[in-house]
């Protein structure tokens, strides 16, 4: 908070939205080209052989048109990916988002300042909300720092939807509400929702023109727990969030239908700034393992999260997350909590109770470790001249070597925000460089000087991807985008995204490896596999230490998060070990 008001604010936050350059249509030949080469960890020259083939006749034929179709739709769009990626990526999906989608995490307090305690929970959580509630009015007033790289500054538009925003469930297709606008722009919710044991309450956290205090924001909460625990639990409305999408629209409809005010109810819930959520249980952590903690909110009581929210904040009862400051005792005569009662009947409850079992059936099936690496992090990293974050990826290709004895698709998150609206482009890690890196290292007859040289040209490699992806010259949007135009156009499934090569290599979500950087700052957080014989691997870096997160379902017996995060840890010392020795 004090970082962002330190800051310049004669900039304001979305200003320079309009003169960002449109997202670039790369082009046709070196995406292809790219794709080629994506794929040779995963093919033998025969496979790789007739793929070379179906690319080329791609290239000459079908492939030219739907590209000269594409470059028609970005004419006229600032984002030709923007509406399709939201649709494809998210809004398509029927599986149950809450646990297959959405991105989870502990805060880390806990490692400085505020170590678990019991009957801090309130306390905490009004101190927390505050300085969430202050952020969204440093949003609203458009004194949030544009976020640069050198003086080029980045797409905010993903700022608009941290607050206010739900995700509406459909039958075939869901949708995003978004009700943030800034002061300029005009009215804007101001109150937030509280789910505690099944139940929702809401509360302005304005009063005369200014937001509550801490101690305000603590009365509130305590009215609303003293009341949900003296009282039954509420009928928890808000699993029916974690069920498949097209039943928990269903279902929507139904309860809509059972009461209008039911409607008026879940628009309370949808506007609101943010879910906070109220948890009875206390999860073990420490500075080194976050494994309970990232589980419990990842895969928490259902009926104390709404899933749609675009952002849920949890607290736990022995006071896990939150900062600190200070604030005035003095409480004003504030209206207190209004609870939201659902009009419900038998089959309300019944959807109700299927989508709690089919969610804990779920999320048992889900292997979570989250450990700390403290040997070492991004300062030993970058005095070696290695990029940190090169670094992770390359160690986990090793590890998965390791394990299961063959290269492993991988999915890494980069940003094009360079670009009006941009959001994300995937790097594929797993490159024949890495592969033949990880293959020396298996190989006792190899040198280290030979081991190191291979280590460089597959960092060399990623690197070089990375910053093609950012600016715009990735190759798997670009794809996408191919694919989405045939099918518009109603042309048959081009031979490319048919050969067994392109899900084998990861295409069309099969990476094995789903990962991503969460930053360089005290934020941890993941997600479940895309496929189920795969891996989620999120971390974050630290100039003393690497935290990573990782998941992956115990129903499959090649599978292990545990192991996997163990052998990245080796590895991250055996690359340590190959810069200190190669050279003696």
């Amino acid at each position: 908070m004090e970082n962002q008001l330190a800051k310049s604010t004669e900039e304001r936050t979305f200003q320079y939205q309009d003169s960002l350059p449109s997202l670039p249509v790369p082009s046709l030949e070196e995406s292809l080209k790219k794709y080629l080469e994506s794929v040779k960890p995963f093919a033998n020259k025969e496979e790789y052989k007739k793929t070379e083939e179906i690319v080329q006749n791609f290239q000459d034929g079908v492939g030219r048109k739907l590209h000269q179709k594409l470059l028609e739709r970005a004419k006229g769009k600032r984002n030709w990916l923007e509406e399709w990626w939201l649709n494809v990526a998210y809004l398509d999906a029927r599986l149950p988002s809450q646990l297959n989608v959405n991105f989870a995490g502990p805060a880390p307090y806990f490692e400085h300042c505020w170590p678990p305690k019991e009957g801090t929970q309130l306390e905490r959580g009004s101190i927390t909300l505050w300085h969430n509630l202050n952020y969204w009015q440093l949003l609203r007033k458009e004194k949030v720092p544009v976020h640069k790289v050198g003086n080029n500054p980045l797409d905010m538009n993903q700022f608009r939807m941290l607050f206010s925003t739900c995700k509406i469930p459909g039958i075939t297709r869901d949708s995003v509400i978004n009700y943030f606008r800034t002061e300029s722009e005009g009215h804007s919710p101001t109150h937030l929702t509280v789910l505690c044991r099944g139940r929702v309450f809401v509360f302005d956290v304005m009063h005369e023109g200014s937001l509550m205090t801490p101690p305000e924001i603590h009365r509130q909460l305590t009215y609303i727990h003293k009341k949900c625990h003296s009282e039954p639990d509420g009928p928890g409305i808000p699993a029916l969030t974690s069920e498949e999408r097209t039943r928990w629209a269903k279902a929507r409809e139904y309860l809509i239908s059972l009461d209008p005010e039911n409607l008026t109810r879940l628009e309370k819930i949808q506007s609101s700034l943010l879910v906070y959520s109220i948890e009875d249980s206390s999860p073990h952590v420490t500075p080194e393992d976050y494994s309970q903690v990232t589980a419990m909110i990842l895969v928490g009581d259902p009926t104390v999260r709404w899933g749609d929210k675009s952002y849920n904040l949890v607290s736990f009862s022995n006071g896990i997350f939150g900062c600190s400051c200070d604030g005035s005792e003095k409480v004003r005569n504030i209206s207190l909590p209004e609870e939201l009662v659902f009009t419900v009947d038998d089959k309300i409850l019944n959807n109700i109770n299927q989508a709690e079992a089919q969610y804990l059936k779920q999320a048992s099936d889900l292997q979570i470790v989250a450990y700390a690496f403290t040997s070492f992090g991004k300062k030993l990293t970058k005095k070696k001249r290695l990029h940190p974050d090169t670094f992770v990826q390359l160690a986990l290709q090793l590890a998965y070597y390791r394990l299961h004895g063959r290269p492993g698709s991988c999915y890494e998150t980069a940003m094009t925000r360079y670009f009006y609206h941009g959001r994300t482009e995937t790097v594929r890690s797993c490159t024949i460089e890495a592969l033949r890196w990880c293959q020396s290292m298996q190989d006792p007859s190899t040198s280290l000087l030979e081991r190191q040289r291979k280590m460089l040209q597959a960092f060399a490699k990623h690197d070089k991807m990375m910053k093609d992806c950012s600016a715009g010259k990735g190759f798997d949007r670009h794809l996408l985008g191919l694919l989405l135009i045939a099918k518009e156009e109603g042309l048959p499934v081009p031979e490319l995204f048919t050969d067994p090569l392109f899900s084998k290599s990861g295409g069309g979500g099969n990476f094995v490896l789903s990962t991503s950087l969460v930053g360089y700052w005290r934020i941890l957080g993941l997600v479940v596999p895309m496929v189920h014989n795969g891996y989620g691997f999120f971390y974050h870096i630290r100039d003393d230490r690497f935290n990573v997160a990782s998941t992956a379902w115990r129903s499959c017996p090649e599978t292990n998060a545990e192991k996997l995060v163990q052998l990245v840890f080796h590895s991250f010392q055996d690359m340590m070990k190959l810069m200190n020795t190669a050279y003696l």
